[in-house]
């Protein structure tokens, strides 16, 4: 038995989620990951109108957003055997688009480069060595020795006033750090220049869906007329000024998010490339359909799953399954009505609270019994690592070029076997080299947009079935996506016009979820295996690995009350 650590709350995530560690002889030998808030999101949709769904499912959470209406309505579209124009599916397509690169550049400079990045050690930067640094690696304008020297004196005065800001409680000049002064000087520049440019892009999301961060979706299309000439529809104004925002947010990933990206790994490829590799399972509902969403070989996100990191196979997956994806309780506070050892396919999916653990504060988990808020999903009994990198895995062994184009540049670039995809930095990685397709890809699917438009076609919605009456007595449904932390899926069963039963598997879901009832990990505690900690007191190290997947935990683990009221976590005991 080694020392037990515990990280709670894990900062720098949506949600509240609590680490604890064995370490023996300054590596983790084993690892507990518990979400520490109550789910119960899919109680108050019971008896609800299910075109009413998306808009309550959307504010699980205030990152995730648009991916659980696109869920959503999906899934009563798959229920109701509706399909969409091909308009409204562009326009989705880039509502999605947009999601990734606010959410993956937010999350690589304000989530997760601070575990890479000592703000302290910038001071020491000299500014004119950082302008050269910066000017090697990207022609972005905003390089010069006087831009860098003016930053530098910004951050001393946040030191020298003893208040550090949004810089504060950092493990600065812990020995994990490797970046030299300049390096750091010009991440932090990038740093302050992302919270300026992630709120510009967002309005893409305000022109389709009316508003961020929780637009409006429609079963059967989108809510959004278009006009050309009218005043109050998507007119030639608006289509223009996504078309600008689209090019500015390519140019700066291009140009900054990648090269910083790149320049960062490079200083860490030789002993991160090769820790926190956790599972070796993949699992991708793909999405971004170029064909109409029935048409899943026409995704530009593949949809499938890599087992053993056998990059030369990947296997189909079935959300109508039964037997494929299940979720298991036996290490969760949640009971099923027939016992707690045996999973559930969503659509048989139950939500019903028991909560047996410790009331906090308290000292570590009963990790022996239940200890998370988190449901524990397996794919055929297997655990699966859901995110960027699953996605991109599954792109490259399904023999998409796009792909193997750019994970190849990004390996030559760092000179690393594909090996190093395994790890926490390949996590960290895969996210942005996904960026870098998604971007292209959002031209891509406005230009489809325009070319649509100026042929004549104006649809954006179907009435078809609207109308609960035209409804079977009974109906279920399944709407899968790619949320920008992983395969993200929601079931529902209609019953008298109503919603009987409504089921969302989240990516943190997969992800962080508790031990099944075999004893197995899933991604989070695995991930952490074998992970050398320099000091138990400031661990940075487990931070490193677990940012590397984006936690989010609150749609895995959240709860309203039905008149809208949050329920707070003491409460629930």
């Amino acid at each position: 038995m080694g020392t037990r650590i515990v990280v709670d709350p894990v900062t720098r995530i949506e949600g509240h989620l609590r680490i604890e560690a064995e370490i023996k002889d300054g590596v983790i030998v084993d690892a507990f990951s518990s979400g520490t808030m109550v789910r119960g999101i899919e109680l108050i949709l019971k008896g609800r109108d299910p075109r009413d769904a998306w808009a309550f499912t959307e504010r699980v959470c205030g990152v995730c957003t648009t991916v659980h209406a696109l869920a959503s309505v999906r899934t009563v579209e798959n229920a109701l055997n509706i399909t969409i124009p091909p308009n409204a599916e562009l326009i989705r397509n880039l509502m999605f688009c947009t999601q990734y690169m606010q959410d993956h550049v937010v999350h690589f400079y304000h989530l997760h480069a601070l575990d890479w990045v000592d703000v302290v050690s910038a001071l020491s930067a000299d500014p004119a060595a950082t302008s050269y640094l910066a000017q090697s690696i990207s022609s972005w304008p905003k390089s010069s020795p006087g831009y860098f020297s003016d930053l530098q004196k910004r951050i001393k005065k946040f030191v020298e006033s003893g208040q550090l800001g949004i810089f504060a409680n950092g493990y600065w000049g812990h020995p994990g750090y490797k970046l030299p002064p300049e390096a750091n000087l010009m991440a932090v520049a990038h740093y302050l220049e992302a919270l300026e440019w992630q709120k510009e892009i967002v309005k893409v999301h305000t022109i389709f869906g009316g508003k961020n961060p929780h637009p409006n979706y429609l079963v059967g299309g989108v809510p959004c007329a278009i006009n050309v000439d009218e005043a109050n529809a998507l007119n030639a104004e608006r289509l223009a000024m996504v078309g600008t925002l689209l090019e500015k947010a390519q140019q700066f990933i291009e140009q900054v998010y990648i090269p910083d990206l790149l320049a960062i790994a490079s200083f860490y490829k030789s002993d991160w490339g090769a820790i926190g590799g956790g599972i070796s399972n993949y699992l991708a509902y793909g999405d971004l359909p170029t064909n109409g969403y029935a048409d899943v070989g026409s995704f530009k996100f593949p949809r499938g799953i890599i087992m053993n990191r056998n990059l030369g196979e990947v296997v189909p997956v079935d959300g109508t399954d039964p037997e494929q994806i299940k979720e298991y309780i036996s290490r969760s506070w949640y009971t099923y009505a027939d016992g707690d050892k045996a999973g559930k396919h969503p659509w048989d999916g139950e939500t019903n609270l028991k909560y047996t653990g410790p009331k906090p504060p308290y000292e570590h988990l009963n990790v022996e019994e239940k200890y998370s808020w988190l449901k524990t999903p397996r794919w055929k009994g297997n655990a699966m690592e859901v995110g960027p990198l699953a996605r991109m895995l599954v792109g490259y062994a399904s023999g998409k070029d796009e792909f193997k184009e750019v994970i190849h540049y990004a390996l030559e670039k760092l000179d690393v076997p594909v090996t190093a995809l395994f790890s926490t930095l390949g996590r960290t990685a895969a996210r942005g080299l996904e960026t870098k397709l998604v971007a292209k890809w959002s031209l891509e699917f406005f230009n489809q947009l325009l070319a649509n438009i100026k042929n004549g076609d104006s649809r954006t919605f179907v009435a078809d079935k609207w109308d609960p009456e035209t409804w079977p007595k009974e109906a279920k449904g399944v709407g899968m996506t790619e949320a920008p932390r992983g395969a993200l899926a929601h079931w529902i069963r209609i019953k008298d016009q109503k919603i009987d039963n409504y089921q969302l598997v989240v990516p943190s879901t997969w992800n962080a979820s508790p031990r099944d009832p075999n004893g197995n990990h899933s991604a989070y505690e695995a991930a952490l295996i074998g992970t050398p900690v320099a000091d138990p007191e400031n661990p940075l190290e487990i931070l490193r690995t677990i940012h590397s997947f984006d936690p989010c935990i609150a749609c895995a683990v959240h709860l309203y009350d039905p008149k809208g009221k949050y329920v707070h976590q003491i409460q629930t005991f």
